[in-house]
């Protein structure tokens, strides 16, 4: 394995020494006809050194391209802001010979040099970026080998395994800051509230740290340094000192550096944890209904993975907050509830299973299968109900592992309605996290040699089903652009275990919704044909399968701008309709953990279809197929199509139980 890994990195460095020798010497023309193809996946080896160079080439063009092309949207964008608002060009400022700035409120003066030509912006922006791809890899553990058995099997260093405790406890010790690796700089994203590094008031958004140094201890140098690592160094346990060299934001002006000394503290991961929104919907003739929606982003529990002296105090775990939501929401007449799973990727079993049972009386929740054929159930042994009132459970391609159970458990009992994309993730496998300090003793290790990760079970539906590779279908599908996207879920990964069944487990189904899907599918069915929203997405999900088919893309300066500005006029015109719509009248209350103790509710922040964010269609499909990851740069919508389509599902779903209600207690009265 160490012989393989170390022929890829000469080859690696190869490659990397070439692209950035034609950074330095090549003139980049950009009028082909004949595209190229980006995604080589099950293309074939290059026949020589030549033929791979030509490829290496092709992609470095292409790199270029992109950057040029964003960079002069980018210019573009600013100078449209500035002749809107009416400021100064910094980088007009700046080309002057000399300015003045302030250092601890002393006047000095600052050179300031001739702002770089596009051309230049883009090779060192490249440069730039190969030289950190090396370095990563150069500083690289090798931790692949359990992926050859299954996705999941993995190894878990000391880091990873911090991280996965800090996910799960939504709990840490440190800064209290958001951080970002932005061009080689590790940039603040962000301060969270209540944090040392907001407290102090020494720390801005958007300056660049460049040194760490524990308390007396020598600065270490963090410039193009990884962002794990660099997290890692400033990261501490309690009470304890770190020491960082910051500098102002990149085009501020002045040079200075400057030395922040922070002590360590635990910072509460509050808005990773359950929240609430309450959602008031005119219904007609003055009334309005109320519904209440849960944003559950993953299953967190307590849990004493990494040994440390000043263990999180803050306990938190999915089920309870749920709970106390739900009771306020209770308390504040929602007729409805949504439970959504979107953006959740698992967690712990135990308050999936926790979960599911608030909603269902005693019963079976979870089927699980040993590698010897052993098979286990779960099940949810409190009789009582939480909630029992009409429910849907909202889930996406993202929606995966622990979500799946708890979605799948209250199809199977007819207990909610589920909506979302074509299917949820499709990981219905079970891992067991062994510590390595027992076995290696550790006493005789000097770092904590972290975890590993093992799948030892698959997960089964009470009805039989896995959840492997297939997930969970929805009772009604929505469309999204990511229903139409290959190698999304678990069978876009290598090497996933099979989809298979088992017996069904016995549980007593409440049919609380088969009988009206029918009706709710062809309510939803009519007002899709006609959403402007909807008919977006479809035409998103159409241009993004006719890439998909050519699987390739033409460098070809003037046709990609022609593309680009035919997206940015096609996305401006989304932008025009949709604000020339009349108000939906709903207003919305977020509610979060601290909120529930309080009496009434928050001010209202808004109509509902303005404050869940969620991914914008219309994303490059040329990056897309290129294999890139956005997931830093996703751009998001103001409006949320699937959440406001979701809430007039569960308000035709609560007029159906009313109007069966009516008409059960009228044959009854006959």
């Amino acid at each position: 394995g160490f012989d393989i890994f170390q022929r890829f990195f000469e080859r690696f460095e190869q490659r990397t020494r070439y692209a950035q020798g034609l950074l330095k010497t090549e003139t980049f023309k950009f009028d082909d006809t004949v595209p190229i193809l980006l995604n080589r996946r099950d293309a074939a080896f290059p026949a020589d050194l030549k033929a791979a160079e030509d490829l290496w080439r092709d992609r470095l063009r292409y790199e270029y391209l992109e950057e040029k092309l964003a960079l002069i949207d980018e210019q573009e964008q600013a100078k449209k802001s500035r002749e809107e608002t009416g400021a100064e060009n910094p980088a007009v400022k700046n080309s002057v010979s000399a300015e003045t700035a302030e250092t601890n409120g002393v006047p000095v003066v600052v050179e300031a040099s001739a702002p770089k030509s596009l051309d230049a912006q883009v090779r060192e922006k490249l440069d730039r970026r190969y030289a950190r791809n090396l370095k990563f890899f150069a500083e690289w553990d090798l931790s692949t080998l359990g992926h050859v058995y299954d996705p999941h099997t993995d190894y878990m260093g000391r880091a990873a395994l911090e991280q996965f405790s800090i996910n799960m406890n939504l709990a840490l010790f440190g800064i209290g800051a958001q951080l970002r690796a932005l061009d080689g700089y590790c940039t603040i994203e962000r301060l969270l509230p209540g944090g040392p590094a907001e407290k102090s008031k020494k720390l801005k958004e958007k300056e660049r740290i460049v040194a760490v140094a524990q308390a007396d201890g020598e600065p270490v140098d963090v410039v193009d340094m990884s962002l794990n690592k660099i997290v890692q160094l400033i990261r501490g346990p309690k009470g304890t000192e770190v020491q960082l060299t910051v500098v102002p934001p990149e085009g501020a002006g002045a040079s200075e550096r400057r030395v922040v000394k922070l002590i360590r503290d635990e910072i509460p991961l509050e808005e990773q944890a359950a929240k609430a929104k309450l959602i008031e919907i005119p219904t007609g003739e003055g009334k309005t209904k109320r519904i209440g929606i849960i944003d559950l982003p993953t299953f967190y529990a307590p849990m004493d993975i990494v040994s440390r002296p000043d263990q999180t105090q803050t306990r938190h775990s999915t089920s309870e907050d749920v709970a106390l939501l739900i009771e306020k929401l209770k308390q504040e007449g929602i007729e409805g509830l949504i439970l959504d799973l979107r953006r959740n990727g698992g967690g712990s079993l135990e308050e999936a299973i926790r979960l599911t049972g608030m909603f269902i009386k005693k019963g079976p929740v979870v089927q699980v299968r040993d590698y010897d054929g052993k098979i286990g159930l779960d099940q949810d042994r409190d009789p009582s109900i939480l909630y029992d009132g009409p429910m849907m459970v909202l889930t996406s391609r993202g929606s995966a592992s622990a979500s799946e159970i708890l979605a799948g458990a209250l199809q199977d009992y007819g207990r909610a309605v589920v909506v979302g994309d074509v299917s949820t993730h499709g990981k219905g496998t079970v891992q067991s996290l062994n510590q390595l300090g027992p076995v290696l003793r550790l006493a005789q290790i000097q770092e904590d040699p972290g975890a590993l990760k093992v799948t030892i079970r698959k997960f089964y539906r009470i009805n039989g089903e896995s959840t492997q590779l297939r997930g969970v279908k929805p009772d009604i599908v929505l469309p999204a652009v990511a229903n139409v996207m290959e190698d999304v879920g678990e069978a876009g990964l290598e090497n996933p275990l099979e989809w298979d069944t088992i017996n069904s487990a016995r549980f007593s189904p409440v049919n609380m919704v088969g009988s009206y899907l029918p009706e709710l599918r062809k309510q939803s069915e009519a007002r899709l044909a006609v959403d402007k929203d909807f008919e977006y997405i479809r035409e998103d999900m159409e241009r993004f399968q006719e890439m998909q088919a050519r699987k390739t893309v033409l460098l070809n300066e003037t046709e990609r701008s022609k593309e680009l500005a035919e997206a940015k006029d096609r996305s401006e015109a989304r932008a025009a309709e949709r604000r020339s719509r009349p108000s939906s009248g709903s207003v919305t209350y977020e509610i979060s953990l601290k909120d529930v103790a309080l009496p009434g509710l928050p001010e209202p922040v808004g109509s509902s279809n303005a404050v869940h964010s969620a991914t914008a269609t219309g994303a490059d499909p040329h990056r897309l197929m290129a294999g890139e990851d956005e997931s830093d740069e996703a751009a998001t919508s103001e409006i949320d199509p699937t959440m406001d389509e979701a809430e007039r599902i569960l308000l035709d779903y609560i007029s159906a139980l009313e109007e069966s209600k009516v008409l059960t207690a009228g044959k009854q009265d006959s």
